[in-house]
């Protein structure tokens, strides 16, 4: 269990997806439509592509990835209730990433793992679910082994952005965990990195 920064009313802190701690990321899900309209946090996994499984079957995909250990995230909880996430894994895991062309033009290693998508439920939005979604990442990735952790955030200085629609999160927060910007691979998105110990 990783403790995180306390937010107005909130102690958040996170746990390791896993087969014990499914039913709480489920019932997020479940509580937002399987997350926009059914995503169930698939779409960067190899069988990820969108309308191509129906929203259970993503629901089972998913679970059965998890039950294999090939699906990693951090799950945020403000007491016993998951109210966000931060998905992670290996390149392998998480092959869909978005600015492709762009991101391997400029590729010159790849990471030990990836950073893809974070998720809050809407009662605790604003309220630091992804400061503690991503601390607890760094944490379980340090304890599966570490190495080098990528992302590929958004830049908001300068403009509104509606918080939802940052699945990938901001560039500010991860250089408040030590990342680094390398090189820039959309309008507003870059490609961040740190070593993880």
């Amino acid at each position: 269990m990783v403790p995180a920064r306390s937010f107005e009313d909130v102690d958040l802190f996170a746990k390791p997806l896993d087969a014990t701690t499914w039913p709480d990321f489920a019932q997020l899900a479940e509580d937002h439509r399987g997350v926009w309209a059914g995503c169930w946090c698939l779409n960067f996994h190899p069988e990820g592509r969108p309308q191509v499984h129906s929203p259970e079957q993503r629901r089972e995909l998913k679970e059965a990835r998890v039950r294999r250990g090939e699906a990693h995230a951090a799950l945020v909880y403000d007491g016993t209730r998951c109210v966000g996430w931060c998905q992670f894994g290996p390149p392998g895991e998480l092959p869909r990433i978005k600015h492709q062309k762009a991101y391997h033009e400029g590729l010159g290693e790849l990471p030990d793992w990836r950073i893809t998508c974070f998720f809050a439920g809407r009662t605790h939005r604003g309220r630091g679910v992804a400061d503690a979604a991503l601390a607890g990442a760094i944490e379980e990735i340090g304890r599966l082994g570490g190495g080098l952790v990528e992302s590929y955030p958004e830049e908001v200085a300068g403009r509104k952005v509606s918080g939802p629609f940052l699945y990938n999160a901001t560039v500010a927060l991860f250089e408040r965990h030590g990342f680094e910007r390398t090189r820039q691979i959309g309008k507003h998105h870059w490609v961040v990195r740190r070593l993880v110990g």
